[in-house]
């Protein structure tokens, strides 16, 4: 089922959030002092584009930088993205068989806000990390 509905999203929505956080990674990347958020964002758009069957958890080790790189990376691509998914995930809530999609694209929205000291993993490990 993980499959089926990761082909779905992959097609409805997926791709087109994935190039949105490329794009903001490789902006990022231009300049030597952003490139943690870039590293973070295509972390992101690897998540954004096959979504089912992963999670995000907190990362024990992030502190303070986490917290002001989360600030910096809100106010410069944070809300454009959160945006995205939140326009996305209305468009499919839509039909009924988009239901589940757009539900997925909400949850995306906290990510796609603060992607510092958040690491992604399988859903049937979501506490190996902790």
């Amino acid at each position: 089922m993980r499959f089926i509905l990761n082909v779905i999203w992959l097609v409805l929505c997926g791709l087109w959030m994935a190039i949105g956080y490329v794009v903001a990674g490789l902006i990022c990347c231009v300049l030597i002092v952003t490139i943690p958020f870039g590293i973070a964002s295509f972390r992101v758009a690897s998540y954004a584009l096959w979504p089912f069957g992963r999670t995000t958890v907190e990362r024990r080790d992030a502190g303070a930088g986490s917290l002001i790189g989360n600030v910096i990376w809100f106010v410069f691509a944070g809300w454009w993205l959160a945006l995205g998914h939140i326009v996305t995930g209305i468009a499919l809530c839509v039909t009924i068989i988009g239901i589940p999609l757009g539900i997925a694209n909400f949850k995306l929205i906290p990510i796609s806000l603060m992607p510092l000291g958040r690491e992604i993993v399988p859903t049937d490990r979501p506490f190996a990390t902790r």
